[in-house]
């Protein structure tokens, strides 16, 4: 365990340049730069309130905060995922001609996703404000689905990273996954019908919807459900853990199929 704290250690300025240079190629020729991290997800919520809001006939004050909440951290989970699934194969000239721990690449493409969407979050706070939802004490445990989540995401960017260089058309099945898992997250309709109808499993046994709803909770001041975070973390844990090991099995090979 020491020979691995010691390696990230030595490494640590590398995987910040690696987070550097991805929240630059991200924006690179745009205008708009960083700046575009506050306006994309508040455009995406004036459209999806608009549309889901009157498809629904949710004329509720807060529904815009409600959506938002929730595709903020869908979001991050996509494009964390994403990120960290093409890292080895997007990093291979690099590979194939120096030596740097291997894992640092989806770990920087997680990392350097979730920079942006901790920024994204003033957007968040802004809107909760205009729309009257104020900060109560419960927003402390906010932190809890935030650091679950990231270790969620660097998990499943793990396991992906390591599939996909050997089976490439991973990156278009998992493009359908993540459809299926936006809308098992119910992040632009409320769940309590689909709960009610006896369907409520396909949100429950999603880990992703559990964060969203407890980060949902201590934005809007509701009670946390520790049962569905306690499951969360679960699944977070094992996730990471399967995500590690498969990577290191495997990373030997990397050079041979990229």
């Amino acid at each position: 365990m020491n020979r691995y704290v010691s390696g990230f250690c030595q490494y640590r300025l590398l995987l910040w340049e690696l987070v550097k240079k991805g929240i630059k190629l991200k924006y690179r020729r745009s205008y708009l730069g960083i700046v575009w991290t506050l306006l994309e997800p508040l455009l995406q919520t004036v459209v999806l309130t608009i549309v889901f809001g009157t498809l629904l006939g949710t004329r509720t004050k807060t529904f815009a905060v409600y959506i938002l909440a929730g595709r903020l951290l869908y979001s991050f989970f996509s494009g964390a995922t994403k990120g960290a699934m093409r890292s080895i194969r997007s990093n291979s000239a690099m590979i194939k001609k120096v030596y740097v721990p291997k894992y640092l690449y989806p770990l920087s493409a997680v990392l350097y996703n979730y920079v942006i969407f901790l920024i994204s979050l003033i957007v968040l706070a802004i809107v909760s404000l205009v729309f009257g939802v104020y900060p109560t004490w419960n927003l402390f445990l906010a932190l809890i689905p935030l650091v679950l989540v990231l270790i969620f995401a660097l998990g499943v960017g793990m396991i992906l990273g390591t599939i996909s260089v050997f089976f490439r058309d991973m990156e278009y099945l998992w493009d359908v996954a993540l459809m299926l898992i936006m809308y098992t997250c119910a992040i632009f309709y409320y769940p309590e019908k689909i709960i009610n109808s006896g369907y409520g499993f396909l949100l429950k046994w999603n880990p992703l919807y559990c964060l969203i709803a407890n980060f949902r909770a201590a934005v809007f001041g509701d009670p946390f459900n520790w049962t569905m975070i306690g499951y969360a973390g679960i699944c977070s844990a094992v996730v990471v853990v399967l995500g590690f090991y498969m990577f290191y099995k495997n990373q030997d090979k990397f050079i041979l199929h990229i």
